[in-house]
């Protein structure tokens, strides 16, 4: 699991690039502080080449694999159906590194693409292809000199599967953290059978990134622009709601847990929710939910700088974190960091608070307990 210190010879070599992207970009107000820190992005996705082609073994055409064709590009299928066409960033090493240089991005959290959570799958073959998915992913980031940073995942349609790899993820593979989905096959993250996960996850001090899964089923209404712009969102709002009001933070009060997306519209939705939670027997004043709320942490990426200050009502300043869906999110939209920028510019947040969004706070996210990893590596042993 991933360890920060001072005296890290990777974040040296980070705030030198940090120097040479300002020194590139010229003067300016944006430079003087942006070389505070490094920048460290916490929301990426990566789909390595050589994973088993299970819907070929299988017959079912639900399992995803990746193809790649010429000119830097590639598709994520599924049977004969194209669920994405993405391009060389997705799964080349270099070709990633080179993406950081251009983004001034210093350090980047590498996590599985969605579509491979698999949760609706047999539980031996869900386990096989995690195994394999996190095996590489691993790989990946011990060859990035630094500058990668694995996430794994985990099949938590068999919890007490999950919980192992969740193990083997933090021990064995050595790497930080584990995204998940908001919802496993029908079941919302509160449901009981998945609270041992969480408990271990506590127990273990990793970091969990949680990323919307099922935003078509979230609305009424598919197709674009719905299922992103309000999908999406929509649904990890439920899975924050579920975290909060369905009682997983107050069993796991030490849970670090991450949401994508500024955690969706549940920001907005917070105030209606809470109040609505009054109404049920036995509820929790709004105080005490306000005080979960603010132990989850959420990206910045969320398009608007008018956005940002509402996060920093609900979850506070220091649990927001830079996130640019890489290499999914279109250089035409501009760079991620520029709702941070835009923020400052704007007056809605200091240059400490941004400079603590762009790369402080993800390395606090990101810390690890090195007590409870030690212990697995010993069980392992």
């Amino acid at each position: 699991m991933l360890t920060l210190t001072d005296a890290d010879p990777v974040a040296n070599q980070m705030f030198q690039r940090a120097g040479r992207a300002v020194a590139n970009a010229g003067s300016g107000w944006f430079a003087a502080w942006v070389s505070l820190g490094p920048v460290v992005d916490v929301h990426s996705h990566f789909m390595p080449l050589d994973l088993p082609d299970l819907g070929a073994s299988t017959a079912d055409g639900r399992w995803p694999s990746l193809r790649t064709d010429d000119g830097g590009k590639g598709r994520i299928v599924r049977g004969a159906e194209t669920f994405r066409v993405v391009t060389s960033a997705c799964w080349d090493l270099e070709v990633r590194l080179r993406a950081l240089d251009d983004t001034g991005v210093e350090r980047q959290v590498i996590s599985p693409v969605p579509v491979s959570f698999v949760y609706w799958a047999e539980p031996n073959l869900a386990v096989a292809f995690a195994r394999a998915q996190n095996e590489r992913l691993a790989e990946t980031a011990g060859a990035s000199a630094g500058r990668l940073i694995a996430f794994g995942g985990v099949p938590l349609q068999d919890v007490d599967a999950a919980i192992a790899e969740l193990e083997r993820v933090v021990g064995a593979l050595d790497m930080a953290g584990v995204e998940i989905g908001t919802s496993v096959e029908g079941r919302e993250l509160d449901d009981a059978a998945l609270r041992p996960f969480f408990s271990a996850a506590e127990s273990l001090g990793v970091p969990i990134f949680v990323h919307p899964c099922d935003g078509a089923r979230a609305i009424r209404r598919q197709g674009q622009p719905y299922e992103f712009g309000l999908g999406m969102l929509t649904d990890t709002a439920l899975a924050a709601a579920a975290l909060v009001f369905g009682g997983v933070l107050e069993d796991c009060p030490n849970l670090k847990v991450g949401l994508a997306h500024g955690c969706g519209t549940f920001a907005w939705a917070y105030p209606r929710i809470a109040n609505g939670s009054t109404l049920l027997p036995g509820s929790k004043p709004p105080d005490a939910t306000e005080e979960m709320v603010r132990r989850m942490w959420v990206d910045s990426l969320v398009f608007d700088p008018l956005h940002l200050p509402l996060l920093f009502e609900r979850f506070g300043a220091d649990h927001v974190m830079l996130g640019s869906d890489a290499p999914f999110y279109p250089s035409a939209w501009g760079a991620p960091q520029d709702v941070v920028t835009g923020a400052v510019k704007a007056g809605l947040c200091d240059e400490a608070t941004a400079t603590g969004i762009l790369g402080a706070n993800a390395l606090e996210f990101l810390a690890a307990n090195t007590a409870a990893n030690d212990a697995v590596r010993e069980r392992e042993r």
